[in-house]
């Protein structure tokens, strides 16, 4: 897990989360697959994780999730999907981001399982979007896998959508709803991510 989070490159301060929420983390994970070789036992031991699941396809929303979904397909000779960001988030509300199948998957996906991957879960907005595009193509989402978990974020999704959950590493870490957000409260101005 050390080896992993050394990976990573991380800032403290006061951050708009894709999600909406505020936190005090944010993690420049573009240079985390850089370097793919540094990965492969954490892409390993995911696959690993999430094979007995028994998915079909995995998907992963671009960028970091989609690098995730392909390495996991590739070990598991599965079939890869991804999403597409194809709306930003917008005003002050909660899980706005949209992510989309591109329309020539779409049509790969009805009926059959998927396993839903990222770099990173912390709100889970990527994953969130993700899954229901998936479930309006028609397939059978059966887990959510990460390389690394922050907070409860994912627990949460996991358990309330039934879906299993696999992670490589996981650190506590705290989100804020905007109007209750200790930084804004504070007078802390909003960090550029």
């Amino acid at each position: 897990m050390d080896d992993l989070i050394d990976a990573l490159s991380a800032r403290r301060g006061h951050f708009r989360l894709e999600s909406g929420h505020h936190g005090e983390l944010w993690l420049d994970l573009d240079a985390l697959f850089a370097r793919p070789a540094r990965l492969a036992p954490f892409l390993d031991r995911l696959a690993r994780q999430l094979a007995p699941h028994g998915a079909e396809v995995v998907c992963g929303p671009l960028v970091g999730g989609a690098f995730v979904a392909q390495a996991i397909a590739a070990q598991g000779a599965l079939e890869c999907v991804w999403t597409e960001r194809v709306t930003g988030p917008s005003g002050d509300g909660l899980y706005s981001a949209r992510y989309r199948v591109p329309d020539p998957l779409r049509g790969r996906l009805g009926g059959r399982t998927v396993a839903i991957v990222d770099d990173v879960v912390n709100a889970g907005s990527a994953t969130r979007a993700t899954l229901a595009d998936l479930r309006e193509c028609g397939a059978r989402p059966i887990a959510i896998g990460a390389l690394l978990v922050l907070g409860s974020g994912a627990a949460d999704l996991a358990a309330a959508e039934g879906l299993a959950l696999e992670r490589v590493a996981a650190l506590p870490n705290a989100l804020w709803a905007p109007p209750d957000c200790p930084l804004c409260a504070a007078g802390v101005p909003l960090d550029d991510a």
